[in-house]
Formats: C-alpha cells, structure tokens, sequence
C-alpha cells in the first residue's frame, strides 16, 4: 500500500518574517536597533566630553559645545515630527513600529546630549529652563511608554469576567439596568430608606475631578453611602420575612461591584492618556525655550 509522502515545511516568505515581526515591541525593535545606537552614542559622547581638552568654563560656546547643541536641537524638531508621522502607517524600514523605537531611545539619548552641552552649568536663566523642560519631556515621555507597555493588560483583565469580555458601554448599561431594579425594588421601602437609595439612583458614574478618575478613589460616593446607610438601619431594625431591604441590599453590592469595574476601567484610561497632556504642551514649550536659547547664544552671549 503505497504512502503519501509527508508535507514538506513551509518556506519563511518574506510577507510571513513581517507578519510575524509586527508582533515584536517597539521597545526591542530589530533586535534592539535603536538601544543599541543610542547606548554607543551616549557612550563615545561621554568618552570625548572626559578626554577632548576644553574650557572649564563656558562649555557651550566650545566646539563640542556647539556640536551637541546643534544636534540636540535638530534631534529635538525632528523627534517631535513622530505626533504627524504616527498618523500614516507604512510597512518598511521607516514603518511606525520603527520610528517609535527611534523615537523612545534617542529621546532617551537627548538627556545625555542635553546635559553634556550645558556643561553642567546651570542657573536661574533660559538656558536651564530649556534643559529643564527637556527633561519633563523625556521622563513625561518614559512614563508614556512604561504605560502602554502594562496598563493594557490590566484594561483587559478588568474587562473579562466568568461570563466573558464586557465593554465600557455594556458596563455603562449594566448600571442603567441595575439602577431600573433597584428603583422597582425600592417602593416599598419608608421614605428615609428611598430617600438613599434614590441618592444612589441620581449618581452619575461619570461624575469627579480629574484626580477621582486616576485615583479611583470617590470619597463622597453616593451608592457607598445609602449602602453603608441602608445596613446600619437594618442593624437596628427587628429581621422580617421578605423584607425588602435585603433585595435592595443584594442590589446595592451589585451596582458597587460594577462601578468599582468601571471606575477601574476609567482609571486605567485615564492613565493611558493622562500622560500626553504633559508630554504634548511641555514639547511645545521646551521648542519655544530652544528658540529663545538658541537666539540669547548667537545675540547675547
């Protein structure tokens, strides 16, 4: 009885090495292309500012001085290129994968440029507030990254349960829903019990300053309180049959357990994004300082 042979392996095809590239990190993109050539950088710019003979004062105007002066402002403009560049999405050797690389680890680099132009000359002047907002950019910038790189995971996790994955809107209408319940459940109840648990019932779950929303933390939270209110009376009240507090009761736990969900969904968002609105204004205003920096060196030094 005859065999049939067995399949041969397939061929790596190029389209195949990319597909599977794009589940590599920007972080470690090309296998660490750009750690490497910031880390060589940053080390034979720190070799020549030791052993190169320069004054001990007034660095910046040395020809080393001007040098990273000069690359470092032109490294600056063109990292900030990447917030118009990650709007096109382009396979290749420029892909966005491998300008974010380029763009992480030469910012990175930029705190050793940027110091070593200073000289470590720093005072109350333009000069320090340009290095100064430098700095804000790239740390702004390393929690950027150090972000994107694990809370989606947590976002992911807070969003799968025993009964699989649930969205931001289906949280949102989980409450709706739960709320329509417990407004049912509540008519019975004296009007000091639904006067709380119409406080809960009038609670907006989108509702808090920006520090509630990165906190998670809601200290007057209305759906906690009536809870909290509701169990104390209880407490002092004599147990009936089918009384109707335990239903509301059972209903409260759920509304907070679900808006503890979505507060902690909000909150991780919210820590995705909250960075940017550091990262973005400081740029702009570090690339002001520069030019006023730059003008001061040339017109005034």
């Amino acid at each position: 009885m005859a065999t049939t042979p067995a399949p041969a392996p397939r061929r790596r095809t190029g389209a195949t090495r990319e597909r599977q590239s794009t589940h590599e990190g920007f972080l470690v993109h090309k296998n660490g292309k750009w750690i490497k050539i910031s880390a060589a950088l940053a080390a034979a710019l720190i070799l020549l500012y030791m052993v190169v003979p320069l004054p001990p004062h007034h660095f910046g105007s040395s020809w080393l001085g001007y040098t990273l002066g000069t690359v470092g402002a032109l490294l600056i403009l063109w990292l900030t290129a990447l917030g118009m560049r990650k709007r096109a999405i382009t396979p290749g050797r420029w892909s966005l994968k491998a300008w974010t690389s380029a763009h992480v680890w030469l910012g990175v680099l930029l705190i050793v440029i940027g110091t070593l132009h200073s000289g470590f000359a720093f005072g109350w002047n333009v000069h320090t507030l340009a290095w100064a907002l430098m700095m804000i950019v790239i740390i702004s910038g390393i929690f950027g990254v150090t972000a994107y790189a694990t809370l989606p995971r947590a976002l992911s996790a807070n969003r799968y349960d025993a009964e699989g994955a649930i969205t931001e809107k289906q949280m949102v209408e989980a409450l709706r829903s739960l709320d329509r319940q417990l407004h049912d459940a509540a008519q019975p109840l004296d009007p000091e019990c639904a006067m709380l648990v119409g406080r809960s019932l009038e609670q907006d779950p989108f509702t808090g300053s920006i520090m509630n929303r990165l906190t998670g933390r809601y200290p007057r939270d209305a759906t906690r309180e009536a809870a909290g209110e509701l169990r104390r009376l209880r407490a002092h009240r004599p147990r009936i049959a089918d009384d109707p507090l335990d239903k509301v009761d059972a209903q409260l736990t759920r509304k907070e357990a679900m808006l503890a969900r979505l507060r902690r969904h909000l909150r991780i968002k919210g820590w995705l994004q909250a960075w940017l609105y550091v990262h973005v204004p400081m740029t702009f205003a570090l690339i002001a300082a520069l030019s006023a920096h730059i003008v001061s060196v040339f017109f005034y030094w």
